[in-house]
C-alpha cells in the first residue's frame, strides 16, 4: 500500500497540470494576437511589452500614458477588459 500512494499522487498531479497548461492557450474562435495588440495600440497604450493567453483571455503589459500598464483583453473581441498601473 505505501508503494502505491506516490504513484497515484504523481498520476493526479501530472493530470492537473495537463488541464493548466491547456487553459492558458488560444482557442480555435479567439481573435489573433496581432490584431489584438493592433486593438491595444487603438485605445491608446503606445506600447505592448508583453501578451499571453491566461485564465480565458488575452493578458499582457505596456505602456499608457507613459505609465507602465497591466491589462486584460477580451479573447474575441480584442477590446481592453481591465487595465491598472503596473507596481
Amino acid at each position: 500500500m505505501n508503494r502505491i500512494a506516490p504513484v497515484v499522487l504523481a498520476v493526479v498531479l501530472s493530470a492537473g497540470s495537463t488541464n493548466f497548461a491547456h487553459a492558458d492557450r488560444p482557442e480555435a474562435d479567439w481573435m489573433p494576437i496581432q490584431q489584438v495588440i493592433e486593438k491595444v495600440l487603438k485605445s491608446g497604450f503606445t506600447l505592448v511589452s508583453k501578451i499571453e493567453a491566461d485564465d480565458g483571455r488575452w493578458e499582457g503589459e505596456g505602456i499608457k500614458d507613459g505609465q507602465k500598464m497591466k491589462f486584460h483583453a477580451d479573447p474575441k473581441t480584442g477590446e481592453i477588459i481591465s487595465a491598472r498601473p503596473d507596481r
